[in-house]
């Protein structure tokens, strides 16, 4: 599971981009809607919420995401993106992230 996160078709200094079938292969159909439906959240909220707290910017076209900032930030986000393809309950990735993201913000 971990190296499939770790799946990244493209790497950039800002950027990065990365395919839900990368985090979860299984998804055809309804289920592949469902997990793309997760990360926008109901009207873009949890999109938006995941963008606020790790400062990067995403961006959902169709199977395929990009997500735009600092390399650490970027982790947050991806690694916050991936929990929501694989079940995780929104509550508690947001909590995970806050976490995280506090940390890394006390480092500086």
């Amino acid at each position: 599971q971990r190296r499939v996160r770790e799946a990244v078709v493209s790497t950039q200094s800002t950027g990065e981009s990365f395919e839900i079938a990368d985090v979860k292969t299984t998804l055809k159909g309804d289920h592949l809607a469902r997990a793309i439906g997760r990360i926008a959240g109901k009207g873009g909220r949890t999109k938006y919420t995941i963008e606020n707290v790790t400062k990067t910017r995403i961006v959902l076209a169709d199977s395929k995401i990009h997500i735009l900032g600092s390399f650490q930030n970027m982790r947050i986000a991806r690694t916050a993106i991936c929990n929501l393809i694989l079940g995780s309950p929104p509550a508690k990735v947001y909590g995970k992230m806050r976490t995280v993201a506090s940390r890394m913000s006390e480092r500086f």
